[in-house]
């Protein structure tokens, strides 16, 4: 069974009296083990197609399975359930919270999750401390530098320990020195057995890894290993 199943897949939405429709009948699968690009132009139904892979949204008809459950029609809390078990965002403006030190904003996805809070803190710590930020630990978003801050981002993601990744144009804000660091941990997550996806307008981007998905107007136009 494939990780990532999605068959007939389409999402519609409601402007005033226009109905405009992202995504349109789109059939993907991801196995577990890949590294997965999602590449296109604005407006063309990729970042749509991410909401829908990383359980933030359901799709208005089609078949959805993430990771053996079938969310074709799932509730908000039911997609937030299996979002929160299984996956991982790693996104462009890092979306820390400027007042929590490093370990604190790793551990955030671990409040719900029924650990004690000595616990919580010592899972995020020696995450923290895996991405490299041992030194950094009780720094605030301030204090660091970008790369710094998507390491956090990075460690956040991983916290839960999930089975699919999400990178959304997680260098954007980077230089390109650091943005090749920071795709060489997705490469070594890959490696280590985690299911990554990219979504990038950048080919460069897109040729980290190792299966390029190309959408537009709401459709995969193609697939090629890059």
């Amino acid at each position: 069974m494939s990780l990532i199943h999605l068959e007939g897949v389409s999402k519609f939405y409601k402007v005033g009296d226009q109905e405009i429709r992202a995504l349109d009948s789109v059939d993907l699968r991801i196995e577990e083990g890949e590294f997965v690009s999602i590449i296109g132009p604005s407006g063309s139904g990729k970042s749509t197609l991410m909401h829908l892979l990383g359980c933030l949204d359901a799709p208005t008809s089609g078949r959805m399975e993430i990771c053996g459950n079938d969310l074709s029609k799932a509730s908000q809390n039911r997609l937030a359930t299996v979002r929160n078990r299984e996956i991982g965002f790693v996104f462009q403006a890092f979306n820390l919270l400027p007042k929590l030190d490093v370990v604190r904003n790793v551990e955030l996805p671990l409040v719900y999750s029924g650990l004690r809070a000595r616990e919580r803190r010592i899972r995020a710590e020696q995450v923290a401390r895996d991405v490299g930020l041992g030194e950094r630990l009780a720094n605030r978003p301030v204090q660091l530098s970008g790369g710094q801050c998507q390491r956090v981002a990075i460690a956040r993601a991983l916290v839960n320990n999930p089975r699919i990744v999400f990178g959304d144009e997680p260098t954007g804000n980077l230089d390109s020195a650091t943005g090749e660091m920071i795709l060489q941990m997705f490469k070594d997550l890959n490696a280590g057995g985690k299911t990554i996806v990219l979504v990038t307008h950048d080919p460069d981007i897109a040729r980290v890894s190792r299966r390029v998905i190309e959408i537009r107007d709401g459709k995969i136009r193609r697939e090629y290993a890059p």
